[in-house]
C-alpha cells in the first residue's frame, strides 16, 4: 500500500514516512543490556508510543530477552488503589490476552480481589517473569495517567518487586522482570509533585526510586525533517523545496505531530495528491494557518493544560515578558516544559516550543475575546481608503473600547495580568482575519509582547506593555530594535496603566515619538 504521513496513533513501518523510532532513543539499549530500569519521558504525540513499539520488535527479535507492552490509559480515574490497582492487573491480563507466548497464561490467570497483602502488581509481574522462556522487559505506557494513591501504590509495588529480585541470597530468588520502563509525558519527579506536593520525599526509601536514568525523546532535528519529507519524494516523486523544509523547522522547532500534520495537510488536502506540483514555503504556510484554525485533538488537548493553575502560573510570566526565571527545581516549570508547551532558549529565558504553539497558545486564551468583537465591531473603521490599515484609526478605536468594557475584575481564563496583552491580540486577530496575519514573539525577560501585524502586504509592529514595565528610554529603545529587526521605520506601543484608581483621561494618550530614526507612536491604556 502507499505510505502517508501519520497524525493519528503509533507508527508502524511500511505504511507510514517515519524516522527510526530506535535511532531518536540510543541509550536504552545499553540500559536493557544491562537489566537497568528506566523512564522515558516526552511531550504529547512525540512518538513515544512508537518508540515502544519498536523496541518491543527488536528486543524480541534479538531473542536474547523477552519484552511486552502494556498501556495503562484505560486506569486513568481510578485515583483509589482498591479500584485502580485491580484495574492495572486486569489491563496487563488483558493485553496478553493474544499474546502468541504468553495468551494461555494470561487466560487462565484470575484477577485477585484487592488486598494490601496481595500486591497483585508485583505477583502479577513476578509469575509472567516465571513464565517467561527468556529474561522479561516490561514496558508501561501512560504511566501518567494514574493519580493519586494508586499511582503511588503501582510505583511501591514496582519498588518492592525490582529489590525483592535483587536479593544477594540466591536461595530467595525472586522472578521478576529484569528491566522496567515507565513511560509518559512526565518524569518520575514530577509524579511526585502532582500526586502528594507535602507529603512524600524522593529519598531511597521512596516508591519512586524505581528507575536507573530518566530519558528525553526529542524533537526531529531540522535533517530529520529533511530525512522524513525525502522519504515521500523517493516514494511519489514530489519534491519539498528546502525553503519549505527550513520554514517547516523553524515553525515547528521538530515536534513530530506537527512536522508530520503540516506535509499531510500540504500533500493530501492542499494539493489534492498531485505529486507534479512541489510543497512549497507559501504552502507550508498556508497549511500551518489551516492547523492553527481547525485545533485537531493534538492542539486542543495541549491547548487545555493552559486552564491548570499550576500551567498558568508559569505560562502568564512569558505572555508579560516579565524579568524572572524559575529554578530548575521548580515542579511547575519542569511539568510545563515536559508539556512540550514552553522551552529555554539558547539564554536559558522561558519561550513557547515553537514558534505554532506561541500562535495557538495566544489564539486560545483570546478566542472568546476575539468573539466578542464581532458584534461591537460591525463596522471596518481601521481601513484607509486605499484597503491599508489605518492603525491611528485602529488604535483609537481600541481606545475607546478599553476605557468602556476594562472592568478591574476582567480576566480571561484566570490570566488576569495577562488579560490586556491578550485582549490586544484579540481585536488585532479581529483586525487582520479578513485577510492578515499576526507574528507573535513573546519571552520571558524581555518586559514586553512583540506583534507584526502583517496586512494586504505590508507590515505593522506593535509592541504590548504595561505601566509597571514601561520605562522611557529603555521601552523606546526596545521597539526601535524591534523596528531594525523587520526593517520597518515606525512602530506603535500600546501601554497599559495598571492602576486601578487612575481617571480615564490620564491613562488615555497619544503622542509620536522620534528616536534613533525610528517614529513610535505611543498609545496610553
Amino acid at each position: 500500500m502507499e505510505k502517508y504521513f501519520n497524525i493519528a496513533g503509533p507508527c508502524v513501518p511500511g505504511k507510514h514516512y517515519m524516522i527510526p523510532a530506535l535511532e531518536r532513543l540510543p541509550e536504552v539499549a545499553r540500559l536493557i543490556d544491562r537489566e537497568q530500569s528506566f523512564v522515558i519521558h516526552a511531550a504529547r504525540q512525540s512518538g513515544k508510543t512508537t518508540a515502544l513499539m519498536a523496541l518491543v520488535r527488536d528486543i524480541n527479535a534479538k531473542g536474547e530477552k523477552r519484552a511486552v507492552y502494556f498501556t495503562l490509559e484505560s486506569v486513568q480515574c481510578f485515583p483509589k488503589p482498591q479500584e485502580g490497582i485491580p484495574r492495572i492487573v486486569s489491563a496487563m491480563r488483558n493485553g496478553l490476552m493474544n499474546h502468541r507466548v504468553f495468551g494461555e497464561w494470561a487466560k487462565a490467570y484470575s484477577v485477585p480481589e484487592p488486598d494490601a497483602l496481595l500486591l497483585p502488581v508485583k505477583n502479577f509481574l513476578s509469575n509472567l517473569a516465571a513464565a517467561s522462556d527468556r529474561p522479561l522487559v516490561v514496558l508501561f505506557d501512560e504511566v501518567d495517567c494514574l493519580s493519586d494513591d494508586t499511582l503511588i501504590t503501582f510505583l511501591r509495588e514496582l519498588r518492592d518487586g525490582i529489590v525483592s529480585s535483587r536479593a544477594i541470597d540466591p536461595d530467595s530468588y525472586f522472578p521478576f522482570p529484569v528491566s522496567v520502563a515507565l513511560v509518559g509525558m512526565r518524569d518520575v519527579r514530577d509524579y511526585l509533585a502532582h500526586v502528594r506536593p507535602d507529603s512524600e520525599s524522593l529519598g531511597t526509601a521512596s516508591p519512586f526510586n524505581v528507575k536507573t536514568k530518566s530519558l528525553g525523546l526529542a524533537n526531529f532535528t531540522e535533517a530529520e525533517i529533511a530525512a522524513l519529507y525525502a522519504q515521500h519524494t523517493e516514494e511519489t516523486g514530489q519534491v519539498f523545496e528546502p525553503d519549505a523544509i527550513a520554514h517547516v523547522w523553524m515553525i515547528t522547532r521538530g515536534q513530530p505531530w506537527l512536522v508530520n500534520a503540516i506535509a499531510a495537510k500540504c500533500v493530501d488536502e492542499l494539493l489534492g495528491g498531485d505529486y507534479s506540483k512541489p510543497v512549497t514555503k507559501a504552502l507550508v504556510e498556508e497549511a500551518k494557518e489551516a492547523l492553527v484554525r481547525e485545533r485537531g485533538t493534538h492542539v486542543d488537548s495541549l491547548m487545555e493544560r493552559l486552564k491548570e493553575p499550576r500551567v498558568r502560573r508559569v505560562v502568564e510570566p512569558v505572555i508579560l515578558g516579565k524579568d524572572y526565571f524559575f529554578s530548575d527545581f521548580d515542579d511547575d516549570y519542569r511539568y510545563v516544559l515536559d508539556l512540550g508547551l514552553l522551552r529555554e532558549n539558547e539564554y536559558k529565558a522561558l519561550v513557547p516550543g515553537n514558534p505554532m504553539y506561541g500562535e495557538i497558545l495566544l489564539r486560545y486564551l483570546s478566542d472568546a475575546e476575539q468573539k466578542k468583537f464581532y458584534n461591537q465591531f460591525r463596522d471596518v473603521f481601521w481601513l484607509a481608503p486605499d484597503g491599508s490599515l489605518d492603525m491611528s484609526a485602529l488604535m483609537s478605536g481600541f481606545q475607546r473600547f478599553w476605557s468602556e468594557n476594562s472592568g478591574a475584575d476582567r480576566e480571561v481564563y484566570g490570566y488576569k495580568e495577562a488579560t490586556p496583552h491578550l485582549v490586544m491580540c484579540a481585536f488585532l486577530q479581529r483586525v487582520v482575519n479578513g485577510g492578515g496575519h499576526i507574528a507573535r514573539e513573546m519571552a520571558l525577560g524581555s518586559r514586553r509582547l512583540d506583534l507584526c501585524v502583517e496586512y494586504k502586504g505590508l507590515r505593522y509592529a506593535v509592541e504590548v506593555k504595561t505601566s509597571d514595565n514601561f520605562k522611557n528610554p529603555d521601552s523606546y529603545a526596545q521597539l526601535a530594535g524591534y523596528l531594525d529587526h523587520l526593517g520597518l521605520a515606525e512602530g506603535w506601543m500600546a501601554v497599559f496603566d495598571t492602576a486601578p484608581d487612575k481617571p480615564w483621561d490620564e491613562k488615555l494618550y497619544s503622542r509620536d515619538i522620534d528616536f534613533n530614526g525610528k517614529t513610535l507612536h505611543v498609545v496610553g491604556l
